[in-house]
C-alpha cells in the first residue's frame, strides 16, 4: 500500500508560534505525520512538553532579532523543508483602539516579523531548489470582521505568499495560505469571561454553527505542506466553518423572517 501523500516522513518543518493554542496543535499533528519539528517562539518555557527536534527563540515583534535567529539556525543545521508561519497577535479590535503605536506594533508582529522569518528561509530554499511555505493568515484578510491593523497585516501575508509563489516557483518553492475563522483557543477566554453569552452572538454567523478547532487549521496546513498539494501554490484556503461563503445571518433574519 502506498503511503499517504500527507505524510512528512524525513522532512523537517519549522513552526513559529509553536507554543500557542494553534501552534501546539500544529506541532502534534505535523509530528504525527512523521515530520521533525523545529519549534519557534519567544520563550523556551512556552515550548515545554512538545516533541521538538530543536528550538529557535526570538520575539517576532523584533524583525532584526528574528532574522538573526533564523539565519543562525540555517547556518548551524541547514534550511528546513517547510516553514509554517503561524505566530500572530492582536488586541486592537476596532478602529477606536488604533493609534500610530498600536498600528506599528501589530504590523511588526504580524507582517514585518513574518517576513523576517520567511525571507532568509526562502532564500536558502531557492539555493537548494525545493521548499514549502504556509502562512497562517485570517478571514479578516478577506473581509472585515474587526481588528483593522491585524487584518491589514494578515492581508499582507496573502500578497507576500503570492509573490513567493510566482517569483520562487521556478526554484521549487510553493507558498500558500490558511485563513482561519474564529478558532476556539485560549485567546477567546478573556472575551468569554467578560461576556459568558458571547458565543450566542458569534455562532449564528457561521453556517456550520460552530467555531473551527485548532486541529482543523493544522490539518489544512499539513495538506498544503505535503505532497498531496504538490500542484497547489499561491492560494488561500479559508478554514472558517463557512463564514466567508456568505451571510447566513442575513438569510435567517431578513429573508426567512418574512
Amino acid at each position: 500500500m502506498n503511503a499517504s501523500p500527507c505524510r512528512l516522513d524525513g522532512k523537517t518543518v519549522l513552526i513559529s508560534g509553536a507554543g500557542g493554542g494553534i501552534g501546539r496543535t500544529m506541532v502534534e499533528i505535523f509530528h504525527g505525520a512523521g515530520a521533525r519539528i523545529v519549534g519557534a517562539d519567544r520563550d523556551a518555557a512556552l515550548l515545554e512538553g512538545l516533541p521538538l527536534t530543536r528550538t529557535v527563540l526570538f520575539d517576532q515583534a523584533d524583525a532584526t532579532a528574528t532574522r538573526a535567529a533564523v539565519e543562525a539556525d540555517i547556518a548551524a543545521h541547514g534550511v528546513v523543508d517547510a516553514v509554517i508561519a503561524n505566530a500572530g497577535f492582536t488586541r486592537a479590535e476596532h478602529l477606536g483602539h488604533l493609534d500610530d503605536d498600536v498600528w506599528a506594533s501589530e504590523m511588526a508582529i504580524n507582517l514585518n516579523g513574518a517576513y523576517a522569518l520567511v525571507d532568509p528561509i526562502t532564500q536558502a530554499m531557492a539555493e537548494r531548489g525545493a521548499g514549502n511555505v504556509v502562512f497562517i493568515s485570517s478571514v479578516n484578510a478577506l473581509q472585515h470582521f474587526g481588528n483593522p491593523a491585524y487584518s491589514a497585516a494578515k492581508a499582507g501575508l496573502i500578497a507576500y505568499a503570492k509573490a513567493i509563489a510566482v517569483e520562487r516557483g521556478g526554484d521549487g518553492i510553493r507558498a500558500n495560505v490558511v485563513a482561519p475563522g474564529s478558532v476556539r483557543t485560549p485567546a477567546w477566554d478573556h472575551r468569554l469571561q467578560a461576556d459568558p453569552h458571547l458565543l450566542d452572538k458569534v455562532l449564528p454567523h457561521y453556517p456550520l454553527g460552530r467555531m473551527v478547532s485548532p486541529q482543523e487549521v493544522a490539518n489544512a496546513a499539513l495538506f498544503l505542506a505535503s505532497e498531496a498539494a504538490s500542484g497547489i501554490t499561491g492560494v488561500t484556503i479559508p478554514v472558517d466553518a463557512g463564514l466567508t461563503a456568505g451571510n447566513l445571518r442575513f438569510v435567517n433574519e431578513v429573508l426567512r423572517a418574512k
